[in-house]
């Protein structure tokens, strides 16, 4: 069970420095404008690393060839579930010009559903 929270927790943080990566430029327009676009690629690398820094760790803790409690099936679903709620997140505390509607909360139910059928033996 420590091996599943571990992972899951890792992923999270994982996910919250890949967030800021991809769309931290679009969140932060008004702060990073005057950069050009070669450094705001070095800028999300550079956040991207810590990125890494957490996915890694958490793919090996929680994989079955580690001994972890997770197939790479399971792993990828979790991981891409994680990503879409931490997006979710940001997209509502930083991204002023976007909402939440009833199509996304509807798609994150196939998403829920594509778990419960990933975890199903």
């Amino acid at each position: 069970m420590t091996r599943a929270i571990t992972t899951i927790l890792l992923l999270i943080c994982s996910n919250a420095f890949m967030t800021l990566a991809w769309y931290g430029q679009i969140a932060f327009k008004s702060r990073i404008q005057r950069l050009g676009l070669v450094s705001i690629i070095l800028l999300s690398w550079g956040i991207a690393l810590f990125e890494y820094c957490f996915q890694i760790p958490a793919n090996r803790i929680g994989s079955n060839q580690y001994a972890g409690p997770f197939s790479i099936w399971e792993l990828k679903v979790i991981q891409e579930v994680i990503s879409l709620l931490v997006f979710t997140v940001f997209a509502v505390v930083f991204m002023k010009s976007d909402t939440l509607r009833w199509n996304h909360l509807a798609g994150f139910v196939c998403l829920i559903l594509a778990v419960y059928f990933i975890f199903k033996k």
